[in-house]
Order: structure tokens, then C-alpha cells, then sequence
């Protein structure tokens, strides 16, 4: 893809990796997150799943911003691998591991996410179901 914010689903080939960027867990943040959506939780674990889901989300929807996708359908297949501390950095990527053309106009794409830690261990993976306008 030589402009990935501007893909289109023509753009896309199957193996391709994409970087989602990175964002760092934040200690404050953390601490309002479980305040507010984790009442309970110990923040000695580290980020609960939920934050770990927002954090993913937000690196996914910022890189797919300019995106030529207009929908996504699913976000399935959930793994959450490890509660990653504050202070950790986190970086994503996106897999792409199907894609299938549905009339004229668009076409499906079937990738996976992951979010790995500063050791390259996965923090968090999902597969999404998107679709894109075609040219």
C-alpha cells in the first residue's frame, strides 16, 4: 500500500502489515480509567482488559481515519494476553488476512490485531471484519 491513509480496498494485499502506531499506559490515566470502568480492580495488575481494548481502538481508529473503509462489521476473536504495567508502551500492528470483493462498490477485508509490549509480547490480539469502498 503506498499511501495507507488513503486505501482503498484495491490498495490492500493479503500478508500485508500495517503499523498502528504506539501510546504509552499511563499511570493517571489508568488510575481515572478503573476509577470510572473498573471500580475494584487493583491497578497493581496493571491496565485492566477494557483499557487495554480502549487503547487498542483508539490507535486503530486514528490510523484508519483517512481509510477508504467505511464500516466495520465485527471485532472478534478477543485475546488478552497480559494486563501491561504503567509506564509501558505499547505498539500495534494489523495483519491483513482476507479479502473478498462484494459487488462493485466494496469489498470486505478480514485482518488481525495485535498490540505487543516494549519486548515484543503480545499484550492483546483481535480479528475485524471491515469493509472499503472500491474505486
Amino acid at each position: 500500500m503506498s499511501d495507507p491513509l488513503h486505501a482503498h480496498f484495491e490498495d490492500i494485499e493479503v500478508g500485508q502489515v500495517l503499523q498502528l502506531g504506539a501510546c504509552a499506559v499511563q499511570d493517571a490515566d489508568m488510575e481515572i480509567f478503573v476509577e470510572r470502568f473498573a471500580p475494584g480492580w487493583d491497578i497493581a495488575y496493571g491496565a485492566p482488559d477494557a483499557m487495554v481494548y480502549a487503547l487498542w481502538s483508539r490507535l486503530a481508529a486514528e490510523k484508519s481515519a483517512g481509510w477508504a473503509q467505511t464500516k466495520v462489521l465485527a471485532v472478534d476473536g478477543l485475546r488478552f494476553m497480559r494486563n501491561p504495567p504503567a509506564g509501558e508502551l505499547l505498539r500495534g500492528r494489523m495483519t491483513i488476512m482476507g479479502k473478498d470483493p462484494v459487488g462493485d462498490d466494496k469489498g470486505i477485508v478480514i485482518s488481525q490485531h495485535d498490540l505487543l509490549d516494549e519486548g515484543g509480547r503480545l499484550v492483546f490480539s483481535c480479528l475485524t471484519r471491515g469493509v472499503f469502498a472500491r474505486r
